[in-house]
């Protein structure tokens, strides 16, 4: 009898699940249960969409337009709306045959790697970086090439540590600023002299700047394309709605790039899903035309939590957690209380630590080990305050005690 062939690819079955979303999917699964679970896993936003977006999105519904097939790169009035909203925002002026709308900013960041990768090629990857990243390099047959900033260097790469990991091979530079996993931003200086020495040596810079609106303190949103306007021919923005106005669901998010890269991507993205909900469009329009006072109220919120959630987490003796400029996410270097026994168990690394903080304090938050090295977990504070405190809370006196 002959063996039946492989059923699962391998390219596939080397590929992880999310662990964001598997650490959220199993924090619910839990509570639906019955346990008081407090998760810390989603990067998702707990307010309501705008009410003007709602309403656009209704009145898009009963729209005949809107119940047909629209072209796969998105609606011309949208392509355009994102041009307009990028020169708003960034100061970067770009024309809207450079934007592909895409099925949320995961699609985008896909797409970007599909169109640009040849296998051996090498992608530099900061890291702590968001899960998805290496795993969108590997399936577009790139190597994603780790380089590692810890919470001494506020998980901020350099030049310097870029320069050590370049070789003949590397096509391109992953940029995040604002970050997830870690809520770091670049400084003015800093994104200038990254994005000079991706010029300077023919690398792609892929920019992720999805977190652009959610900065604090002194921090500033310093799109890279405004620091060096001459890489405009060599770098693709990835951005998208959902955290910015609340829209996680809604499943829209864009790359804008040189229209060569666009229109191959385009091209795969015809083949692989066509438009986008043709509703949800209609609702980004809305979103990226829209004032931001609805995110001036969220990020108020969010930094409010901020402050208190990292004031006590510093407070937990084996935690050390820099102040995140950005983003809604603490990074939390846990390396002080692995080898050691916590409850009865012994801990040897941040995944060890995520699941007795689980199983003891019912509190779930993601391991290092997700964004590139153990010795870290990840917390996000896109939560109610009344959760947020109790779920550090259970924590402290799980470490503490």
């Amino acid at each position: 009898m002959v063996e039946p062939a492989r059923r699962v690819s391998a390219r596939l079955q080397a590929i992880p699940e999310s662990a964001t979303l598997a650490i959220t999917a199993k924090a619910k699964q839990l509570r639906a249960a019955g346990e008081p679970v407090i998760g810390f896993g989603a990067g998702e936003p707990d307010f309501p969409t705008p009410d003007y977006i709602v309403e656009a999105a209704q009145a898009a519904v009963v729209d005949p337009a809107n119940h047909r097939y629209t072209p796969a790169a998105g609606l011309p009035e949208l392509r355009q709306a994102i041009a307009d909203k990028t020169l708003r925002d960034s100061g970067v002026e770009v024309d809207a045959a450079q934007v592909l709308v895409t099925n949320g900013g995961k699609q985008a960041v896909y797409n970007t790697f599909a169109a640009l990768t040849d296998p051996g090629d090498e992608i530099l990857l900061p890291a702590p970086y968001w899960t998805t990243y290496p795993e969108s390099i590997k399936l577009a047959g790139g190597t994603p090439v780790d380089v590692f900033a810890g919470a001494e260097a506020e998980y901020k790469v350099t030049v310097d540590q870029l320069e050590a990991a370049r070789t003949d091979r590397t096509k391109a530079v992953v940029f995040v600023s604002p970050s997830n996993p870690t809520g770091s931003v670049y400084t003015p200086e800093e994104t200038q002299a990254i994005g000079q020495w991706a010029l300077d040596n023919g690398i792609w810079v892929i920019t992720d700047e999805i977190y652009e609106h959610l900065v604090y303190d002194e921090a500033v949103f310093t799109p890279i394309l405004k620091a060096v306007p001459e890489l405009a021919n060599q770098t693709v923005i990835l951005n998208g709605v959902a955290k910015t106005y609340a829209m996680t669901g809604w499943r829209v998010g864009w790359m804008i790039g040189p229209t060569d890269v666009i229109k191959a991507a385009s091209t795969l993205q015809s083949h692989a899903t066509s438009n986008v909900n043709n509703i949800a469009q209609k609702a980004a329009i809305a979103a990226v035309s829209g004032p931001l006072d609805a995110v001036h109220e969220m990020l108020e919120a969010f930094d409010e939590r901020r402050t208190t959630m990292v004031n006590m987490l510093n407070d937990i003796v084996s935690f050390v957690c820099p102040t995140p400029k950005g983003a809604f996410y603490a990074y939390v270097d846990v390396t002080q209380a692995l080898g050691k026994e916590i409850a009865g168990q012994r801990v040897d690394t941040s995944t060890e630590l995520a699941a007795v903080i689980l199983e003891k304090a019912q509190v779930a938050v993601v391991p290092g080990e997700a964004f590139g090295k153990s010795g870290y977990i990840r917390l996000s504070y896109a939560l109610g305050m009344d959760d947020l405190v109790e779920g550090v809370s259970r924590i402290q006196n799980l470490m503490n005690g």
